[in-house]
Parts: structure tokens; C-alpha cells; sequence
């Protein structure tokens, strides 16, 4: 049987909505890439970006802590 994964959501913009919402704070831009803190947790996002690779995606899920 196979079991299906939680959905992740794969476009930049709603990440980085989501993790705005979530209390992460836009701490540096390097190049395409935003980086998010929050508690000593970092995350970051490759914006602008439409749609993520779902494993780049899910990463960045995993280090938000959504999964």
C-alpha cells in the first residue's frame, strides 16, 4: 500500500507568506535566496520562484518545522 504524504505547497511566494504568518522573520536577501529566523530556527526560500521542486520544497517544510 502506498501512503501519501502530507501536500506541500511548492510556490515561493505562499512559503514565504506562510512563514511571514507564522512569526519568521526577513533577516538577509542573497541573491535569489531569502532567509527566515524565528527562535534560532533559519529557513531559506528561493524566490522568486512559481513552482519549487517538490524536494526543495519539502525541505524547506522540514526546516519550518511543517512536517
Amino acid at each position: 500500500m502506498i501512503s501519501k504524504s502530507p501536500s506541500v505547497d511548492t510556490n515561493s511566494r505562499s512559503i514565504i507568506r506562510r512563514l511571514k504568518n507564522e512569526g519568521f522573520e526577513l533577516v538577509g536577501i542573497r541573491g535569489s535566496h531569502h532567509k527566515f529566523k524565528k527562535d534560532g530556527q533559519t529557513v531559506i526560500v528561493p524566490h522568486p520562484k512559481k513552482n519549487l521542486p517538490l524536494g526543495t520544497a519539502r525541505s524547506i517544510a522540514k526546516m519550518a518545522g511543517w512536517l
